[in-house]
């Protein structure tokens, strides 16, 4: 019979998944598929019998059910790369192997026939999204942004994935927002330099942790049409830069609103995915049936 272990940050906290990983025992089962990801450690091993319950837990892991982030779409190539990696070394069994390929088709299936998977569902992903939806041309576009962090690092390597090539990054200290930048190969400002980076910036995103508004309505070119994505708490752009003709402005507010939108729409199709995953398992009993009864009688 197949089965699993399974620890995972539903039945554990990170410090404990750490701890128990440490000694998470992978000897005496046999050949067998470990998945490790960044919430769960998970042992498949065995022959014979598929039970519903270890295929069902599996499709939901593969599908984005069971993970911190509903619908997150890497889990799907870490089952895959999971199973590759087993495949290659061990002499999997052949219900093991079938059923790491139905994990793998209903994860497809679901991703290709619901909306589990769309919509950002961070903040960096949020604000390319705000871009996108202005139909702003990213590879023309001449875009700043001010913070040197783990978000405005996320932003900055989104934006060249999606083809924005003139990209900046201004911070209040040189030597860090260079330290950051050169990785990007990309250019930095000051703060102290304001006017000159504010004059034919298209885009301005901002996150930095200052206390107070760190660009102002005086600081806006009223000749040059600009979107602003202000993710910092407190604010880093004044609101009143919106008084200015031609100045869209999005705040953290809104940008977090964007997310809990999409994550709404993410669990209204788990129904969806998991009507998905009933018929799969239907499907693979079948050929496990008609595979029993074919060795059976030979």
């Amino acid at each position: 019979m197949i089965q699993y272990k399974s620890i995972n940050h539903l039945n554990t906290t990170l410090s404990e998944r750490e701890k128990i990983f440490k000694d998470f025992n992978r000897g005496g089962v046999g050949p067998s598929v470990f998945l490790q990801t960044c919430n769960r450690v998970e042992l498949y091993y065995g022959d014979g019998e598929i039970p519903n319950d270890v295929a069902r837990h599996l499709f939901r892991v593969v599908c984005g059910l069971e993970s911190a982030i509903t619908g997150e779409k890497a889990v799907q190539g870490q089952v895959k790369d999971a199973y590759l990696a087993a495949r290659n070394s061990q002499k999997l069994s052949t219900p093991m192997h079938k059923l790491f390929e139905s994990a793998l088709q209903i994860g497809k299936r679901v991703r290709n026939e619901t909306e589990i998977s769309h919509g950002a569902v961070s903040h960096s992903l949020a604000a390319i999204e705000i871009i996108e939806q202005e139909k702003i041309d990213l590879q023309n576009a001449r875009i700043t942004i001010i913070g040197v962090n783990k978000l405005t690092a996320d932003i900055i390597k989104f934006l060249q994935n999606k083809g924005a090539k003139l990209v900046f990054l201004a911070n209040r200290t040189e030597e860090k927002a260079r330290k950051m930048a050169e990785p990007f190969g990309i250019e930095v400002y000051t703060l102290d330099d304001k006017e000159k980076f504010m004059s034919n910036t298209d885009i301005l995103i901002s996150a930095t942790s200052a206390p107070d508004v760190i660009i102002s309505k005086s600081d806006i070119n009223p000749n040059h049409k600009l979107l602003a994505i202000d993710l910092a708490f407190p604010r880093d752009i004044a609101p009143e830069v919106t008084e200015i003709e031609g100045v869209t402005l999005y705040n953290l507010h809104d940008v977090e609103q964007k997310v809990k939108d999409n994550i709404s729409i993410r669990e209204d199709e788990v129904q969806k995915a998991e009507a998905l995953i009933e018929e799969e398992i239907v499907e693979l009993q079948g050929i496990m049936e008609r595979r029993k009864k074919y060795t059976m009688a030979v």
